[in-house]
């Protein structure tokens, strides 16, 4: 990757990550340790879908520090954190789409106005550098597939519409008080840690009923897939990035292929070792899609982040799933976590 071999060597002194004990920003935390790019690093939780676990082995290290906390609420017990910090990323989000067609309000709070008062907080304190975890869902129904970054945002969930409006408030702290910001839209991420997601409620549904496995849609959803471990590559990929340019950036970072739900089903039922599985398919929209606000196409447009940064994915949609879900059963352990 062009940013490895000249900028690796900077060590920044403090670096915050809202969201660490979750499932992508745990594994940026261990990125960040594995590679020695900071003395120290802050995670921000609330553990409302974060794991003490997934943490648990920097805990009481003398460059780890842990502060549970809630974003939605502008408290000096985690603000004051961001005096002296050099680096904000930014994961803490509620994840889970198909809530917001029944409790919006949720991905308001829990999106939006923490990711307002983490931008506050990072004024007050004078942090420059960021990455925003935002998500492939800002673009609704795309009309043009691959799609690029520069499409029109018409996010068809609650979640995406609150990931497009914290990329607004972001680009406008960017231009207003001078943040560098590396925006990652991420397709769908998967891999060790993950506690929801098609993979996982496949697992689960088997092991209750391995004869049976129920399908919310059609099965032919077809989006692109991207391993945990590379998606995290690619985040501290962007973040060098915009350390060198500044400004204000977007990256799509996904993969070059997608996959169906019938095939991800597919693969899950090969992993779990069963056979003459029936699949039921729900069909609860006229279209297809497995539920309200549930995008039915989507694969990324990568080839900004492959030329500008020279980033590119090392497994497949499908190697991917293949590999997130042996993690998953537990048939093959994550290669790159240290205690």
């Amino acid at each position: 990757m062009k940013y490895m071999v000249s900028d690796i060597q900077k060590r920044w002194r403090k670096v915050i990550v809202t969201g660490g004990a979750g499932f992508i920003g745990s594994h940026v935390v261990d990125h960040i340790v594995a590679l020695s790019l900071a003395s120290e690093v802050v995670v921000i939780d609330n553990f409302s879908s974060g794991s003490i676990k997934n943490i648990e082995h920097h805990i009481g290290k003398s460059y780890f520090r842990l502060v549970k906390a809630d974003l939605k609420h502008f408290d000096l017990s985690w603000v004051e954190l961001f005096k002296d910090a050099d680096v904000v990323l930014h994961f803490a989000a509620n994840p889970e789409v198909r809530i917001s067609s029944v409790e919006p309000r949720i991905h308001f709070d829990e999106n939006v106005v923490a990711t307002f008062n983490v931008l506050e907080a990072s004024r007050k304190g004078d942090v420059k550098l960021h990455f925003f975890a935002s998500s492939s869902t800002v673009y609704g129904d795309a009309e043009k597939i691959p799609t690029p970054e520069d499409h029109p945002l018409k996010p068809i969930s609650v979640y995406g519409a609150s990931k497009a409006a914290c990329e607004l408030l972001y680009y406008t702290y960017s231009k207003l008080y001078g943040f560098n910001t590396a925006v990652g839209r991420y397709a769908n991420i998967i891999g060790y840690r993950s506690g929801h997601g098609v993979i996982i409620d496949f697992i689960n549904k088997l092991k209750l009923s391995p004869q049976v496995l129920e399908i919310l849609g059609d099965g032919m959803q077809r989006k692109s897939y991207l391993h945990v471990s590379d998606a995290v590559e690619a985040t501290i990929a962007t973040l060098r990035y915009v350390e060198k340019v500044r400004n204000f950036h977007v990256f799509n970072i996904g993969n070059e292929d997608w996959v169906t739900v019938k095939e991800i089903a597919d693969i899950v039922v090969e992993e779990m070792g069963l056979k003459n599985v029936q699949y039921r398919y729900v069909m609860t929209m006229p279209d297809g899609r497995g539920w309200p606000g549930d995008v039915k196409l989507m694969l990324l447009d990568i080839s900004k982040i492959k030329s500008v940064i020279g980033w590119k994915p090392k497994l497949s949609s499908r190697e991917a799933v293949r590999k997130a879900s042996r993690e998953a059963l537990g048939k093959e352990v994550f290669s790159w976590v240290k205690a």
